[in-house]
């Protein structure tokens, strides 16, 4: 995986893990990300790299003024020679490598404060790659209703393939036992002579779950996000 790959990877498991946001696309080369009216990141497709767009209010300039010293000087300066408008100091931040990436996100957090909360770990069962199987519309274990099963159809259908949850959708009992089949995903845990993903002490990273999501310039709802994307990341969103 190349170093922007890995950002824009990273990007999304961040945007997603954090936000309850319905992400906005325009099918070329801009994604949004926007909560109750209201934009927190915007991000440019550029040829070898991210452009992210954060805007600053007087409040959030407050708050990174008594934190400037925490950040890179790329972004001091960037910030410095911003120009501030009516609705705030509008910074675009060229992105093309995880380190800058996590300084961004810090940004991004003094933006807006993170909503997402956690799914309800009392009944989860974990895939041996990571995921939630619980949450999954294959599942067949008795935690998921035939109603959340047909809503979950329509949404997963509606992001991946429409055509392959019908009435003959492939049902699981759950990737939970050594003999659930091969997965390209267990391949790392393998590598280090682990049975599951979980049982190591990185988890959870990049190399776990089912989804690798990059940032993509089309619309999805932060419903579907919710039910048709993280339940197959990692499924420890929210910790």
């Amino acid at each position: 995986m190349t170093e922007l790959e890995k950002v824009s990877e990273a990007t999304m498991r961040f945007m997603r893990g954090k936000y309850v946001c319905d992400e906005v696309g325009n099918g070329k080369d801009e994604l949004k990300f926007r909560r109750a009216g209201k934009t927190v990141l915007t991000i440019y497709i550029r040829e070898g790299r991210y452009d992210f767009l954060v805007i600053f209010g007087k409040a959030e300039r407050e708050k990174f003024e008594a934190r400037r010293n925490e950040f890179p000087k790329k972004l001091r300066d960037i910030y410095d020679n911003s120009k501030t408008y009516h609705d705030g100091k509008w910074m675009m931040i060229p992105v093309a490598d995880m380190k800058t990436l996590e300084a961004v996100k810090e940004l991004v957090m003094i933006k807006k404060k993170p909503n997402r909360k956690p799914f309800p770990k009392e009944n989860a069962v974990y895939s041996r790659c990571g995921m939630r199987c619980d949450l999954c519309v294959h599942y067949t274990g008795g935690t998921i209703s035939d109603e959340l099963r047909k809503e979950l159809k329509e949404r997963v259908g509606r992001l991946y393939d429409p055509d392959g949850y019908g009435d003959n959708m492939m049902l699981c009992p759950g990737g939970t036992k050594k003999d659930c089949g091969s997965c390209g995903k267990l391949d790392c845990a393998k590598g280090k002579g682990l049975n599951a993903c979980f049982e190591c002490a990185e988890f959870p990273c990049g190399n776990c779950g089912i989804v690798t999501c990059g940032i993509d310039a089309r619309s999805t709802s932060a419903e579907d996000v919710t039910l048709a994307v993280l339940p197959y990341v990692d499924g420890q969103y929210g910790n």
